[in-house]
């Protein structure tokens, strides 16, 4: 790899910005290209391969291109220290998340009950506007307590995050989305947010409906339409 593409892949790095290194295997050529750059001959390749997270050998005219993807790591952020994100932290964590609970409650987001885990104890407001969710971002709230929980959704479904999901029944979810039509949010806006939570496999304990939950994250993550 030459200087000036290192240089210029590590401030991407540095900067947390997806980006993938194109070289041509015949010629020696190489350049970076961004997913959300235009214009690029093999950008349709290289946001197929930033989305999947993978890397490869394309043919471009018959040339052989190797597509190296640096992504930067898959955030989680977990509005609530409930007994469901217990496990639910501790499962992204080994799925390459990293993952911040976000509650104010010092009581419930403590290092004890969340060891090794990102613990801000923020309202959850100023906490969103922090971590500010992008495209590699998914967003769960856990708390059933209607002041933690929406202005949290309220930033992360005007956000860029490909999953948003909430904790609460049916029921629980319509009143939801009334709050947040008062505030007023459309409803293609509140269509963004999975609620009830999590694939419907019939969980019953926390650890099993953090397994829905998480399973539910990677469908989104996996099955995104590329652009």
């Amino acid at each position: 790899m030459k200087l000036e593409t290192l240089q210029a892949l590590l401030a991407d790095r540095e900067a947390k910005r997806p980006v993938v290194l194109v070289q041509n295997l015949d010629s020696g050529d190489e350049r970076l290209v961004h997913p959300d750059d235009t214009g690029d001959p093999l950008i349709a390749s290289v946001r197929e391969a930033a989305r999947d997270d993978k890397g490869g050998i394309v043919d471009a005219e018959g040339q052989r291109i190797f597509l190296n993807v640096f992504n930067p790591p898959l955030r989680l952020a977990v509005v609530g220290a409930a007994h469901i994100a217990q496990p639910l932290t501790r499962m992204a964590a080994l799925a390459g998340y990293d993952v911040t609970v976000i509650d104010p409650r010092r009581a419930f987001a403590s290092e004890d009950r969340f060891p090794g885990v990102s613990l801000c104890h923020d309202w959850p407001d100023e906490a969103m506007a922090a971590f500010r969710p992008d495209s590699r971002s998914a967003v769960v709230t856990l708390t059933h307590d209607p002041k933690l929980d929406d202005p949290a959704l309220g930033i992360a479904i005007r956000s860029e995050a490909f999953y948003i999901g909430a904790l609460g029944s049916g029921r629980t979810h319509a009143k939801r989305k009334d709050r947040l039509a008062a505030e007023g949010f459309g409803e293609e806006e509140m269509a963004r947010i999975h609620g009830p939570v999590g694939l419907d496999i019939g969980a019953k304990s926390p650890a099993e409906i953090a397994v829905s939950i998480m399973a539910e994250i990677t469908q989104a993550l996996r099955r995104r339409v590329a652009v």
